[in-house]
């Protein structure tokens, strides 16, 4: 999911340099959402895996 967000964020950079602005707030967006995602399931395997032990 990482990987998504990343490829989503160099189109959002790769359409402002063309000048595509609503593309580029699309892609940025997505790649947020995408982001803050893999950041909430991260801590909860975290989590899950120190309770495990």
């Amino acid at each position: 999911m990482l990987r998504w967000a990343v490829i989503f964020f160099i189109i959002a950079i790769i359409a402002a340099l063309f000048g595509f602005g609503g593309i580029a707030a699309g892609a940025a967006g997505i790649a947020k959402i995408l982001f803050f995602i893999f950041i909430v399931l991260f801590l909860i395997s975290l989590i899950s895996g120190l309770i495990r032990r």
